[in-house]
């Protein structure tokens, strides 16, 4: 299945990609500022956007899009970390925010660099 996407996905989220996401227990906290520009560094065309994290994922027709939704979702599953998803005949954006503690964790960062890794 041939993708087109604003960016290239960055070599460097492979280490993301290879981490698993953990359970938020009591007392974690989320990432802060410094905390986000790190791991944002390691990913390609994600953004911060109203404390979340957001990419916009462009496809050739709606057969491609579908699969790649069932794919996120299937990741999410398999990470329990899932993102708030929307799609249309060409374009899906994904939202990560880890909701238990309202801000971002490294878990976002760790699912977003496995969509990328399927999306490339």
């Amino acid at each position: 299945m041939k993708k087109k996407d604003e960016t290239q996905s960055s070599p460097a989220s492979g280490g993301l990609a290879q981490k698993k996401c953990t359970p938020c227990k009591g007392g974690v906290h989320p990432l802060d500022s410094d905390g986000i520009e790190s791991h944002l560094k390691q990913l390609l065309g994600w953004k911060l956007q109203d404390g979340a994290l957001t990419k916009t994922f462009t496809f050739r027709d709606y057969y491609e899009i579908t699969a790649f939704v069932n794919a996120v979702a299937w990741i999410a599953h398999r990470e329990d970390h899932h993102p708030d998803i929307t799609f249309g005949y060409k374009n899906c954006r994904i939202v990560f925010i880890t909701h238990a503690v309202k801000g971002l964790t490294e878990n976002d960062f760790i699912a977003a660099a496995k969509v990328d890794r399927i999306f490339s």
